[in-house]
């Protein structure tokens, strides 16, 4: 198996209304010509909207990027010529036929990857903070939500312990 470090992803232009129809072909043929270390991933971004009509709250799962599908996998003459004559996909992005990756910090604003982060601090632990607004204060760490990458601590300002919402990377645990 390929390192899957080194695989990048792409992004390809689709028909309007046929992100998830070019999602289901491409997985479609990586599986038929067993190309699953070549193409890793296909993805179509949504997100959940609420909409309410008529008093009513509804869950509406809508496209991110209308138009556009992700695809994570190595770059070879063989899975661009996959990707790039699959039904439904107009081409890659990137100017005339060569494709650009996205770069690392895109992927990760997007959420398609997160990096795994450890910390060294649990919760009761006493931690400084080394950056943003509240940088000098000490605190106490009441909370740790890993996949937002924040620490919810107590830190006493003006007199008074409060609860601020820190980053992984603003605090440094006081040993």
């Amino acid at each position: 198996m390929a390192d899957t470090n080194n695989a990048r992803w792409y992004v390809v232009h689709t028909y309007s209304g046929h992100e998830n129809k070019v999602k289901a072909n491409i997985e479609k043929i990586v599986e038929n010509r067993g190309m699953e270390d070549v193409i890793l991933q296909v993805v179509v971004p949504t997100e959940t909207v609420v909409e309410i009509k008529a008093g009513k709250r509804k869950d509406k799962s809508r496209k991110i990027f209308p138009g556009y599908a992700l695809v994570k996998m190595f770059m070879t003459d063989e899975s661009w010529y996959v990707v790039r004559n699959t039904r439904g996909v107009t081409g890659f992005v990137g100017p005339g036929s060569k494709p650009i990756p996205l770069t690392d910090e895109e992927v990760e604003n997007m959420g398609l990857e997160k990096r795994s982060i450890h910390v060294d601090f649990a919760i009761g632990d006493t931690i400084s903070v080394i950056s943003g607004p509240f940088e000098n204060f000490i605190g106490t760490v009441e909370e740790i939500h890993m996949e937002r990458q924040s620490v919810k601590a107590m830190i006493s300002m003006f007199g008074r312990e409060t609860p601020v919402e820190l980053e992984f990377d603003q605090v440094k645990k006081n040993f």
